[in-house]
C-alpha cells in the first residue's frame, strides 16, 4: 500500500525560516503549497511550480478570502496535513530603528495585527474542513519578542506575537475536537538576511553562544506536523539557543 503524499500550506516561503522550512518538507517528499504577495515569478527554483503557488494579499481581507478559496481548489478536495502560519511584518522607523508604542501609528498597528495575527485565524477557519479530512496540525510562528521588550522588534509586531501565542493555546482547545493539532514556536535570533545590525554581538551572550539557523527551526516546524508529536498540542516551543532563560 502507497502511503498518502501530505500536504502543507505555508505562507512566507521565500526567504530565511520560510524558505529552509519549504525545502525541509520537499525533502520530506510532501507537496508545498506556499502562499505571496507577489505573482510567480518565472524564474522560481526548487520544485514549487505555478500550480503550487498562490498569490495572496494577506494585509487584504477580501484577497485573503479569494486565495484561501484558490488553496481549495488547488487542494480538489484532498486532504491538508499542515498549515504553517510564518508570515509577518516588523516596521521599522525612516532611520531603520524599532517602533515604541508612542510613535507607531494606528494605521501601522492594524496592518501589523492584519498580517501577523489576523491572517492566521482567516487561513485556519478557511481550511478547518480539509484540515480536518487530513487530521492536520498548524503552526503558527510567534516569537522571542511576544514575551518581553526586544532591542529590535517593535511594540506592534512584539504585541501581535504575544497575541498569537495566546490565540495558539485558543485554538488548540476549539480545533482539538476536530483532530486538528495546533502549536507554536517562537524562534529568537536566526541568522537570516534581514538580522538588524548588532544582533550577532546580542547574540554573544546566549547560553549557546550564537545565532540560530533556519534550518534548525524548519527542522521543528516538521517535527509539528509530524506523527511524532501527534499528542503534542497547546504547546509554544522556544528555538533561541537559551535567550529566553
Amino acid at each position: 500500500m502507497v502511503e498518502e503524499r501530505k500536504t502543507i500550506v505555508l505562507t512566507g516561503g521565500s526567504r530565511g525560516i520560510g524558505h529552509a522550512t519549504v525545502k525541509q518538507f520537499w525533502n520530506a517528499g510532501w507537496r508545498v503549497i506556499t502562499c505571496s504577495r507577489q505573482p510567480f515569478p518565472k524564474d522560481h527554483p526548487g520544485k514549487v511550480g505555478a500550480e503550487n503557488y498562490v498569490q495572496i494579499d494577506l494585509g487584504n481581507r477580501k484577497d485573503l478570502a479569494a486565495g484561501i478559496e484558490q488553496i481549495q481548489k488547488s487542494l480538489n478536495g484532498a486532504p491538508l496535513h499542515a498549515l504553517v502560519n510564518n508570515a509577518a511584518i516588523s516596521p521599522k522607523s525612516l532611520t531603520g530603528k524599532r517602533m515604541g508604542s508612542i510613535e507607531t501609528e494606528i494605521s501601522i498597528w492594524d496592518n501589523v495585527f492584519q498580517i501577523n495575527l489576523f491572517a492566521p485565524i482567516m487561513l485556519a477557519q478557511g481550511l478547518i474542513k480539509e484540515l480536518e479530512m487530513g487530521q492536520g496540525s498548524i503552526v503558527n510562528i510567534t516569537s522571542i519578542a511576544g514575551s518581553h521588550v526586544h532591542p529590535y522588534a517593535g511594540s506592534a509586531y512584539a504585541t501581535s506575537k504575544a497575541a498569537l501565542s495566546a490565540l495558539t493555546r485558543e485554538m488548540a482547545a476549539d480545533f482539538g475536537p476536530h483532530g486538528i493539532r495546533v502549536n507554536s514556536i517562537s524562534p529568537g535570533e536566526i541568522e537570516t538576511s534581514i538580522l538588524s545590525p548588532g544582533t550577532e554581538e546580542l547574540a554573544k551572550h546566549f547560553p549557546l553562544r550564537r545565532l540560530g539557523e533556519p534550518e534548525e527551526v524548519a527542522e521543528i516546524i516538521y517535527f509539528l506536523c509530524s506523527k511524532h508529536s501527534s499528542y503534542v498540542s497547546g504547546a509554544e516551543i522556544q528555538v533561541n539557543g537559551g535567550q529566553h532563560v
